[in-house]
């Protein structure tokens, strides 16, 4: 649900139908994307880092909570500095639910289904951005509402689905891999004990026993302090940051590069009026949702180093098909779209592996603050794109900077499937006293010497009649 009701937010607010209400200039509205964006970035470094701390269910509540106030409250802006308040509020409660939400989802779902779980979650924004651009058309129309309505009317809108949602969220049970990692082993073993008894009551069958054999060594810890997550990040698993790096980083350049300026493209280079660019939004919105969640479950079956090498070569050749047919001037804007949707489909499934990636191939213990460093990392490049391709669009006089734009964003994506498989490699021996290396979830739990003593969420309990064992090598 927050990836829906950020794709709404940044929709509505994307249309700037509070500029002639407000009195605001271009510059005042392009401020007000920089200043949701820096709030992100912000509450990724925050709240990821408390989500490792405190328990992801405590957060992603709060975070939700953060967002419903600061949207809310920004439909009742009277002047520029009021609105970029609430939205930079806002921004906050969006940017922690990416650290917390992601952590929660690769804890809580069985790796069997974790990865079309995961990717179609992320992906489900591009629904929120559908319902946002539906939105639009109707309250930004002035036989509807008032100039002065209309726009507030939006900004209410994320608050009234995340009302509802948050009172879901207080059923959704604190991870039980976080329980285990803080000496909560306890309340771990009850709350998977609940799980599997509703489980096997809806079911109506039994669940078998895990071997003792799949045990997961795991050290409880209160925190995790910077030096040590600077020493797994650039001395312990370098080629690793690497990676999480490169998908994050181009996945948030390529998508912003296209969504912020596809409007551009369709009205300086194929005539189209602003106001029917709302109308060709759509289908490029259905083909990115459709993505996730038709390919999503690949990403189990046939392993995540290939659905990213597929997903990216497909999206990159129909890209650079568009391209060459653009430069040509041999495409309608119709053209155009479809190849966007078709390149999208795949790509979109793709960025959407990038969370999943970064949360399994870096210890438990920092999974949260992992996905926001580089979640923020991320946002940086990505807000460095829609400039250069503004650059490149121009008046609309010339097609070749764009058309040699496109390469770059393919090379980006190649460098991206080169990282990933260069995850083959066998995990280090790390860690004391002969134990197995901290080495959670690459690819799929269970590998690289740790053995996942989970079933549906369960872990064996090794620990049972005794204080808890050290479920977890440090870091």
């Amino acid at each position: 649900m927050s990836w829906i009701l950020d794709g709404l937010e940044i929709q509505i607010v994307s249309n700037a139908g509070f500029k002639a209400d407000l009195g605001l200039s271009n510059q005042d509205v392009a401020s007000l994307g920089s200043i949701y964006l820096v709030g992100q970035v912000v509450g990724a470094l925050v709240f990821g880092r408390l989500s490792d701390r405190l328990g992801r269910r405590k957060l992603f509540i709060l975070t939700l909570a953060i967002y419903l106030i600061g949207s809310g409250v920004a439909g009742l802006a009277q002047d520029f500095w009021f609105l970029a308040v609430f939205r930079f509020v806002a921004g906050l409660g969006i940017g922690g639910e990416y650290a917390a939400i992601n952590s929660a989802i690769d804890e809580l779902i069985p790796a069997k289904y974790r990865g079309h779980v995961d990717i179609a979650i992320n992906g489900t924004y591009w629904g929120g951005a559908a319902l946002g651009a539906a939105a639009n058309i109707y309250l930004l129309d002035t036989a509807n509402f008032s100039e002065s309505i209309g726009w507030r009317i939006g900004f209410f809108l994320g608050p009234v689905l995340g009302i509802a949602i948050i009172f879901l969220r207080r059923h959704i049970p604190e991870s039980p891999r976080w329980l285990m990692t803080h000496g909560k082993e306890q309340e771990a073993e009850d709350t998977v004990a609940r799980i599997e008894a509703e489980v096997e009551r809806e079911s109506g069958k039994e669940l078998e026993p895990v071997p003792q054999s799949k045990a997961m060594t795991v050290t409880p810890m209160d925190r995790v302090g910077f030096l040590t997550i600077a020493r797994v990040l650039l001395k312990q698993y370098p080629t690793r940051t690497l990676v999480g790096a490169t998908m994050m980083i181009t996945q948030a350049f390529l998508y912003n590069a296209i969504f912020f300026t596809y409007a551009l493209v369709l009205t300086n280079f194929f005539g189209l009026k602003t106001a029917q660019t709302s109308i060709y939004f759509f289908p490029f919105a259905i083909g990115n949702l459709l993505g996730p969640i038709i390919l999503g479950r690949f990403f189990d079956t046939w392993g995540r180093r290939q659905m990213i090498f597929l997903t990216y070569l497909v999206s990159g050749l129909v890209l650079a098909t568009s391209a060459f047919l653009f430069r040509a001037d041999a495409i309608n804007a119709g053209w155009q779209v479809a190849f966007w949707c078709v390149s999208f489909f795949f790509a979109s499934a793709g960025a959407s592996s990038a969370y999943l990636t970064v949360s399994e191939i870096f210890p438990l213990e920092l999974r949260s603050q992992a996905i926001s460093y580089f979640f923020a990392l991320a946002q940086v490049f990505g807000a460095i794109a829609p400039l250069i391709y503004g650059a490149f669009i121009g008046d609309g006089s010339d097609r070749e900077p764009l058309f040699w734009g496109v390469p770059a964003r393919i090379r980006g994506d190649d460098r991206r499937r080169g990282g990933r498989t260069r995850l083959r490699g066998r995990c280090r021996p790390e860690g004391p006293r002969g134990h197995h290396p901290a080495a959670v979830g690459v690819d799929r739990e269970g590998q690289c010497g740790l053995r996942s003593g989970f079933r549906h969420g369960r872990p064996v309990q090794p620990w049972a009649g005794d204080r808890a064992k050290l479920l977890m090598q440090h870091v």
